[in-house]
């Protein structure tokens, strides 16, 4: 078994942590764009002519399913992906986990990049999924830079500054980054009230991994005996994990220097959707 998985850069450690665990005979491809990130800033146009470029770049290795594990891309640049690689690769996009969120009610927030925060993709997913419940949108300036650099002082800085714009009293906060959930016990230590119920984050790490195992007809195994070959892609560029992956727990377990995954990581201390519906486009 293969599975690819694709971002502009890091934020595909976490579901690339969760796959490994659940599979770990299954040989990873992880395919990034170091060179041309940010994309967030890009017109639909190029995210997409970029998401193609490291799409194709997976797929050389022949992968049995690809993961978009980025937002942007897969709000962007998922319907180009599927026509250019289905049905011969089976295409799973991410978006952020609004339904499971605001099923378990509110207040609720969604922590994103400035410019998904303020778009007609993030409303539109508000109003089909948050009706009747309280939803702040939540801006992170710089906190997807800082995760991609590994910059321990800048993450601080802009997790802080991201806390100070959200309201107190929350039930649950979304994670609409990929990137954001390699720092997830740091967000959640920053937003937990002393006193209050404990703070539940939701993230789609897990939602699209099972996705993936489930659109091949595959079942989790992670009993399986460790034989998963990892593949990095840089731009293009066969390549070695990046340093920076490896300032977080899931760069080291992807790398073969640990094999769990501390309780600050998507696994041990993210909610996920059930069904992955919500957290997952088909």
């Amino acid at each position: 078994m293969k599975i690819a998985l694709m971002d502009s850069g890091t934020g595909l450690l976490a579901a690339a942590a969760v796959m490994r665990r659940l599979r770990p005979d299954a040989d990873l491809v992880l395919s990034s764009d170091p060179d041309g990130m940010p994309w967030g800033p890009r017109t639909p146009e190029d995210v997409t002519a970029h998401a193609l470029a490291v799409a194709r770049s997976a797929a050389a290795h022949h992968p049995d399913a690809l993961i978009v594990a980025c937002n942007t891309a897969s709000v962007h640049a998922l319907p180009a992906l599927r026509a250019a690689l289905e049905p011969g690769i089976p295409v799973i996009g991410t978006v952020p986990a609004i339904k499971p969120a605001a099923a378990g009610g509110g207040p609720l927030a969604i922590w994103a990049t400035p410019a998904t925060t303020g778009s007609p993709y993030q409303r539109d997913l508000i109003e089909r999924f948050g009706r009747g419940v309280e939803v702040t949108g939540v801006p992170c300036p710089g906190l997807a830079d800082a995760v991609q650099a590994a910059d321990e002082a800048a993450i601080d800085d802009a997790i802080a500054a991201a806390a100070a714009r959200t309201p107190r009293g929350l039930r649950s906060v979304v994670l609409g980054c990929t990137h954001y959930e390699l720092v997830a016990e740091r967000i959640r230590a920053a937003l937990q009230q002393p006193g209050a119920p404990a703070l539940v984050l939701y993230g789609s790490a897990e939602a699209v991994a099972a996705q993936a195992l489930r659109r091949i007809g595959a079942e989790p195994a992670p009993a399986a005996a460790p034989t998963g070959a990892l593949s990095v892609i840089l731009s293009g560029r066969p390549a070695g994990l990046p340093a920076e992956a490896l300032a977080f727990a899931e760069g080291r377990l992807l790398a073969g220097g640990r094999t769990d995954l501390a309780p600050d990581t998507p696994a041990g201390g993210l909610a996920h959707a059930d069904g992955v519906a919500a957290a997952v486009r088909r």
